[in-house]
Formats: C-alpha cells, sequence, structure tokens
C-alpha cells in the first residue's frame, strides 16, 4: 500500500509474480508459497517487531522513518510496491512554496513551503536545483473582483477569470516576504510586452507582461527518495551490527490476526505477522484502504489525479529558453511546461480519482496538454509522436465533498486511531495529505508524535543534515568538472562518471570503487548502465522488477530511452545477482513491457519471438 497511487502497475506485478511462482495467487491464502531470501524480509521475520511500524515507502513515509532512526528509534518500513512508486514518483517534479496557495489563504503552509524549499537547495543540490519560472499575463487588472471571493469561498465564482498583473503582481511580492528568512533565490522581476518577447520570442504575442520568480525543481524524486531512506538505514546501524531502522519494499500489509499485523511479500507470497508500539499509516491515497486492511474503517481522504506528459520536442524546448512556464488556462486551472534535460515535462491535470481504476494519462488528458500548449506557444506544432512519456498519481488530498479540486488544502494533518493488535492497543497515526516540498518538516512533525506515544526525546534535527550524495557536492559547475576528473579512471572515463555524479550524487564515488572491484562491462544498448552497476542496484538499493531500473532507479523510461534490446540486455545482468532462470527473464521482460504501456504509454517490442 504505497502512498498516492499510480494503481499501481498492481495487476502487471501480480501476473509476473504469478509466472515466477507458478502458483494461483500470492496472498497468505495460498498452499504453496515461496521462502523469500531478501536479506531486508528476512531481517524482519527473524525480529517481527519494533517500537514504530511505518506503512508506506513515499517521500512522507521514508522521511519518517530516516527522522526516527536519526533518534534512535527501533523503526521498521514496509512498502508494498517499490519505493517512490505511488504519488511521490508521480508529482510534477517541483520544489515549490506553492503561489498559488496564498489564494486559499494558505499562508502558514506558503510559509513553510518557500522554507523547505529554501533547505531543500542546499540539503540535496543533487537533485534540487533553482528553477527560474515565468508566468505569462494577458491582462491588468482582470480578477480583482473574482479572486476575493474565491478567497473567501474556496470556490470558483461564474466562469473562470485570469489573473491580471496587479494581482500576479501582489502574490509574488507576499512569496517573496516569505524568503527573507533564509532566502536563497532572487526576488521576482515583471517586464513589458516588448521585453518579455524579446527574451522568450515565441510567446503569445497577445501577452501584457511577463513575471518571473525563482523556485525549484526536483529531477530524480525517487532516488531522492532512495537516499533518504539509505541516510535512515544508516542511522539505524548500532556499533554491534544490530540494524535498528529496516525497511523492505513489495511486502503488505495484508490483515491483522491474533498475532500482529499480517505482511505478505509481494514477490513470494509468503506472510508472517509483525508488532509494533506505534503504527504509522503514510500511504498517501491509500490511508483508508490501509486502515480497512488493518480493521478499521476511515473516510480521511478524497485524492485527486494528476497526469503530465514528457516531450521529446526541440522547438519546444528551446522556446522555454531554459525555464518553466508557469500559468493559468483558459478553464482557470494551473499548469506547467518546464524543460527538464532534452525534455519538456507538461502538466498538470486535477480531476477526483476513482481509486478503484488505474491512474493514467487519458487522451483527454493528453489533448488537453497540447491545447495549453498552443495558448502560450501559438506557432508551436506539438502531435503525439512527441510524446517519449506519460505518467499520472493520486495526490492524497484530504477528502473534499463538494469542493472543487482545485481548491482542496495542500496542508496535512495528523489522525489517530487505536488498533488492538495482538491483545493490546496500539496507537495508529495516519497521515492526511502532505506535498513533496514540505517533506523534511511534516517527517518531523510525524516523528515528534511518534517520539511522544513512545516517551522518547528528540535528539537530532534534519533541518541542517545534508541528505545523502549531497553531502559535499560540488557548488560550481567548474567544481563539478574538477570532481569528475578527480574520479575518472582508466576504466570509468569522465562520461561516465559524470553519469554517475548525476545518478547518485557524491554517492557516486562509492560506486566507482564498487565498479572497479570487479570484471565490468558498459552496455551496447545504453551508455548509462553497467553489469557491475547493475549488481550494485541489486545489493544496495532493493530491486524486485526489472522495471524498477528502468523507472525508478534511473531515468530511462522518463526520457523515453527504453528499448527492446536494453530490455533484453539487462534482464540479462539482474539474472545472476536476483538468481533469475530464463522463463523469469522473459517474464520479468513482460511485465516491464505492460507496465511501460498500459501506465506510461510507451510500446517497447520484444526480441524474443
Amino acid at each position: 500500500m504505497e502512498e498516492g497511487a499510480h494503481q499501481r502497475e498492481k495487476s502487471g506485478l501480480e501476473e509476473v509474480t504469478l509466472r515466477i511462482l507458478g502458483s494461483k495467487s500470492t496472498t497468505a491464502a495460498d498452499t504453496e508459497t515461496a521462502t523469500s531470501s531478501r536479506p531486508e524480509v528476512l531481517s524482519l521475520r527473524e525480529r517481527p517487531n519494533a517500537s514504530a511500524l511505518i506503512i508506506g515507502g513515499g517521500i512522507n513515509g521514508v522521511g519518517t522513518f530516516r527522522d526516527l532512526a536519526l533518534q534512535g528509534v527501533d523503526v521498521a518500513l514496509v512498502e508494498r510496491g517499490d519505493y517512490c512508486q505511488g504519488a511521490s514518483g508521480a508529482s510534477s517534479h517541483m520544489i515549490h512554496g506553492g503561489i498559488r496557495y496564498l489564494e486559499n489563504g494558505e499562508f502558514r503552509l506558503v510559509r513553510e513551503s518557500v522554507v523547505e524549499r529554501n533547505r531543500l537547495l542546499n540539503l540535496a543540490p543533487h537533485y534540487v536545483k533553482p528553477l527560474k519560472t515565468t508566468i505569462p499575463i494577458f491582462s491588468t487588472v482582470s480578477g480583482v473582483l473574482s479572486a476575493p471571493l474565491r478567497f473567501l469561498t474556496h470556490k470558483q465564482q461564474g466562469k473562470p477569470k485570469e489573473r491580471g498583473a496587479f494581482l500576479i503582481k501582489l502574490g509574488l511580492s507576499l512569496y517573496d516576504s516569505f524568503s527573507r528568512d533564509g532566502g536563497t533565490v532572487p526576488r521576482h522581476q515583471f517586464k513589458g510586452r516588448t521585453k518579455a518577447l524579446a527574451e522568450l520570442p515565441a510567446l503569445n504575442a497577445g501577452i501584457k507582461y511577463t513575471a518571473s520568480y525563482f523556485d525549484a525543481s526536483v529531477h530524480n524524486p525517487e532516488r531522492l527518495t532512495l537516499d533518504v531512506l539509505q541516510d535512515g538505514e544508516k542511522a539505524g546501524r548500532t556499533a554491534d551490527g544490530t540494524r535498528n531502522a529496516r525497511a523492505t519494499n513489495y511486502l503488505a500489509v495484508t490483515a491483522i490476526t491474533a498475532d500482529g499485523v499480517e505482511l505478505t511479500d509481494q514477490l513470494t507470497g509468503e506472510s508472517f505477522t509483525f508488532t509494533a508500539d506505534v503504527i504509522v499509516n503514510a500511504t498517501g491515497a491509500w490511508v483508508d484502504k490501509t486502515n480497512q486492511a488493518m480493521g478499521a474503517a476511515t473516510r480521511f481522504m478524497g485524492g485527486t489525479k494528476g497526469s503530465h506528459i514528457v516531450l521529446d520536442h526541440p522547438e519546444l524546448l528551446a522556446a522555454c529558453n531554459g525555464r518553466e512556464i508557469f500559468f493559468e488556462h483558459t478553464d482557470g486551472r494551473i499548469v506547467l511546461i518546464y524543460p527538464m534535460g532534452d525534455r519538456v515535462l507538461v502538466g498538470t491535470t486535477d480531476v477526483d480519482a476513482d481509486m478503484d481504476k488505474d491512474a493514467v494519462c487519458t487522451a483527454e488528458e493528453v489533448d488537453y496538454f497540447f491545447d495549453l500548449i498552443g495558448h502560450v506557444f501559438p506557432a508551436i506544432t506539438v502531435d503525439k509522436d512527441s510524446i517519449v512519456y506519460t505518467f499520472s498519481g493520486v495526490r492524497p488530498l484530504p477528502r473534499h465533498d463538494e469542493t472543487a479540486p482545485g481548491f482542496v488544502s495542500r496542508d496535512y494533518r495528523i489522525e489517530r486511531e487505536d488498533h488492538t493488535i495482538a491483545g493490546k492497543p496500539v496507537p495508529a497515526l495516519s497521515l492526511v495529505g502532505g506535498k513533496w516540498t514540505t517533506f523534511r518538516a511534516l517527517s518531523e512533525h510525524l516523528a515528534n508524535d511518534v517520539l511522544a506515544l513512545l516517551g522518547v526525546e528528540r535528539q537530532v534535527s534534519t533541518a541542517t543534515l545534508a541528505i545523502g550524495g549531497g553531502a559535499d557536492f560540488p557548488a560550481t559547475d567548474a567544481a563539478v568538472e574538477a570532481w569528475i576528473t578527480a574520479h575518472a579512471t582508466d576504466t570509468v572515463d569522465a562520461a561516465r562518471v559524470a553519469v554517475l555524479l548525476t545518478r547518485y550524487g557524491t554517492r557516486a564515488a562509492a560506486v566507482i570503487d564498487y565498479l572497479q572491484a570487479g570484471d565490468d562491462k558498459v552496455f551496447e544498448s545504453t551508455h548509462e548502465l553497467s553489469t557491475r552497476e547493475v549488481a550494485f542496484m541489486v545489493e544496495n538499493e532493493q530491486i524486485g522488477h526489472l522495471v524498477d531500473v528502468l523507472i525508478r532507479r534511473t531515468s530511462l523510461a522518463f526520457r523515453g530511452l527504453v528499448t527492446a534490446e536494453l530490455l533484453d540486455e539487462l534482464a540479462q545482468a539482474l539474472a545472476a545477482p536476483l538468481g533469475w532462470d530464463a522463463a523469469t527473464r522473459t517474464a520479468e521482460i513482460a511485465h516491464a513491457q505492460d507496465t511501460l504501456d498500459r501506465f506510461h504509454g510507451v510500446q517497447v517490442q520484444s526480441l524474443i519471438a
């Protein structure tokens, strides 16, 4: 039960597991199940208790895991799918203060978000980068009358009216004021039509102004989540080798029994029970379903679906001129277009989600994205041939009944329910809401609540602790080049080091050492992977399926670089460290193809006849 939800690649995952096991089901009711050999599962099974059990491996669950581990708490985390597989991996890849939340009166959230944005720029500079953002503005005073009503009622008043320059100026001035304490980005700037079009000539000539300000982006949210997780695991290792911070993916909460919380391995079907003094439900949009599995009926959640497309479109990339274009579309929805490397990300929608259906980007949403591109860049033609990847997730928003999705609070709250587990009452904290930008502060808040229940004092704050490969990350382009030069070797050349630094931050140094400690071969299908790096991922990053490497350990799928040759070569490289036979390799390739097609709009032909 992961945070948020691509409804999870779930059915495809179950299908490939069935092929591997040769059984009818992967639940505890099976008469035949395989025994897990994964060390992470064995660690939980052999010592089936902890002070705190966190359910959900999205960024908020993982952040809370790290925080508690740093306090010396014996903590365990389980995730039904892969880490960052749900909403955490389906975000707009932005670390931002949320300027549009000002209109909803969420000043506390905006202030916290700006402070946390500034922190992450310093704590995770390997993944979080400054992002210049430009708003095209088509009027001067439009929306002045309707905005106060939206603020007071949290409802759209009549036909949507775009925000004019006056309102945007007011909002950005307030936004800047929140950055005064520890601010690390420049203040906003306004430009008139002539200067704006000189800077961005492809913009709609009907604009009157542009407003530019800085937020931040996270180009590798999945890997940042892994860094946070590994920081927690490292903090939980004691001098005598005891592991007091244990985390496992592909392990689901399936029931409450007389002996404890039933956990079922999604790769083998094996089940065992686990007990804890406190339970944290951080499964995002699935919070209610997780509580239901534990015998408690709750109605906290009301998630909304958001979709995105990734384009390979050099003309649109050039038109953005290295910045995000952030604006209000004709229906009043705030949308964005921005470059990520040599690709362009376009999003997002905001519609009520049906949790019983797969969260996928629909044809209607694709048409909506093309329409919004045409609104801002009317001379640029975009068609479906330019799409290399699509993704969709369910935001973990609170239940909102008649409130329109765009007006639902992005803030969070913590609800407490008590469960009777193994004959005693166990407090369970459910996280309702939460956003990427504030994960560190949210995790600290949630961890404090757990510490209070356990009677444990906080030992350290995470406010100034570098995250993973962000420690000592080179601060300038020249310093990056120097780092690459210093770590290049005869067997790992500078180009390969650059890829590793981008992927792991300064943890790349340990990866390079690992690559040189044995025979290694760079893939023929891509220069961005090698056989020994794949082995490193298996050994250190809990690979459950082939598709984990394509989507969440690398950005190869996101950039549309998956080929049939890559699938075959990756399956071969994973076979030895994971003990896959020929039938399993074939099943894993089929599962990857199905996942990419069904959830991401990517069709990859098979090499297998």
